[in-house]
């Protein structure tokens, strides 16, 4: 299937901040492989507050609208937005003046757990960032240690109004295939609400957006895929967007087959 448009809410395209694109050349690289895989509109979101970069809402704006003035020398067809992909932290709303959300209103913001565990404050934090007007966009769930060992920990979330965000190389296997299959899992079970590239680099984590989204229609069809598509876009646009049909997942039961042995 072809889209008209792909709006993607996560990738690392600005250059020399993070751990994305190190330099304009590659960024400017990056920017072509994103239309070449269909994509028109990017939300750049370097990360913030993870211990290892911190990018201020300001530098982030700056850096953007520099970019985008590189995009247009170069004549990259490509919009990109302002965002941050926010570490959780306990004080984000002290901080909360210095966050970017997906959206100009901040109606939405991307929030990154850490790799190996869930904070044990995660849920008192959302609420408090919901009481502010923003809901939570749960990164990259499928990757999460915790998360893959229970997947009804992402369900408590999205039941208090959180989202998440399937990563696409995630879902199209680059990620092995137990990552793969966790993914199609919070699919199927309506626990994720949008799709996005989470683009660093050209090589190992570039753009298989459009790959992951056409999967996603084979498996689930192609209402599914372009719910998430549509999802991206309302959320770009800070317009209504709910998690709806999800359900939790039920536990494989396990047979134990016992061998009984006739005595003679």
């Amino acid at each position: 299937m072809e889209f008209e448009k792909i709006v993607d809410l996560h990738c690392h395209i600005l250059p020399g901040i993070d751990d994305g694109s190190p330099d304009l050349e590659h960024s400017l690289d990056l920017a072509r492989a994103a239309v070449a895989d269909g994509v028109t509109h990017i939300l750049a979101t370097p990360h913030h507050l993870d211990n290892n970069y911190v990018n201020h809402r300001t530098d982030v704006i700056k850096a953007v609208q520099n970019f985008q003035n590189e995009l247009a020398a170069e004549q990259i067809a490509l919009q990109v937005f302002p965002g941050q992909e926010v570490h959780i932290n306990g004080d984000l709303p002290q901080r909360y003046a210095d966050l970017l959300g997906a959206d100009e209103k901040k109606r939405y913001m991307l929030l990154e757990f850490p790799h190996s565990n869930v904070p044990a404050y995660a849920k008192r934090l959302i609420f408090e960032l919901q009481k502010l007007g923003t809901t939570p966009i749960i990164v990259h769930p499928e990757r999460n240690k915790e998360i893959q060992k229970d997947l009804n920990i992402l369900y408590d979330f999205i039941q208090h109004g959180a989202l998440a965000q399937v990563t696409a190389t995630s879902y199209a296997g680059g990620f092995g295939d137990h990552v793969a299959d966790i993914s199609r899992q919070l699919v199927e079970n309506r626990l994720v609400q949008v799709v996005a590239s989470d683009a660093h680099v050209l090589q190992g984590r570039n753009f298989v957006l459009s790959e992951a989204l056409k999967q996603i229609a084979t498996d689930f069809g192609p209402e599914q895929a372009l719910e998430f598509e549509s999802n991206a876009e309302d959320i770009l646009n800070g317009l209504s967007v709910t998690a709806n049909g999800y359900r939790k997942i039920e536990k494989k039961k396990r047979f134990i087959f016992s061998q009984f042995v006739k005595l003679s």
